[in-house]
């Protein structure tokens, strides 16, 4: 299985990486597309993008906020939709370098979940000059540890990140 190209516009400051999109997200051909998954919901809460709008629109709101996503993971081998099922020979990693290099006012990356944060750390020889980085707790249903409350207060971080780093006027 194949990951997406990288929903990304120019001006974009912050990268949000997934590990790899499960069966419901490939099916639809979108991020984040199980309908538990609270990563739409925190969009909407915390960026005042609607959940409820199309998803080409939710896209487009997100990355005119200065949101770009993507996933480390470029190909793999995994049954079903869990990251624990990923076989790690398998595993081809996304090509980060060129990413930064073509997109250069990314300045923090948030990975959604230990997986994505372990698969970047794990399969990439990180650069100095590559963005600050910080794992946030997985938007999956799947874990299921933490309440929506916990994952919202965590989530925060992006509106002050996006804030941070906007260009100065």
């Amino acid at each position: 299985m194949r990951c997406f190209a990288p929903a990304v516009q120019a001006g974009a400051r912050v990268l949000i990486l997934g590990s790899m999109p499960g069966e419901a997200s490939l099916r639809a051909g979108e991020y984040y597309a199980h309908p538990r998954n609270a990563f739409w919901m925190l969009i909407d809460d915390l960026l005042g993008i609607e959940r409820h709008w199309p998803y080409a629109q939710r896209l487009a709101a997100l990355n005119a906020a200065g949101v770009a996503l993507w996933d480390v993971i470029a190909g793999c081998r995994r049954e079903g939709s869990l990251d624990a099922a990923i076989v790690g020979e398998s595993v081809a990693v996304n090509d980060f370098a060129a990413f930064f290099t073509v997109h250069p006012g990314i300045r923090q990356i948030f990975f959604n979940g230990a997986a994505a944060e372990h698969a970047f750390r794990r399969h990439l020889v990180v650069r100095p000059d590559w963005p600050a980085a910080q794992r946030l707790p997985s938007t999956s249903p799947a874990h299921a540890a933490l309440s929506y409350a916990a994952k919202r207060a965590a989530w925060a971080v992006l509106p002050a990140a996006l804030a941070r780093l906007s260009p100065s006027p």
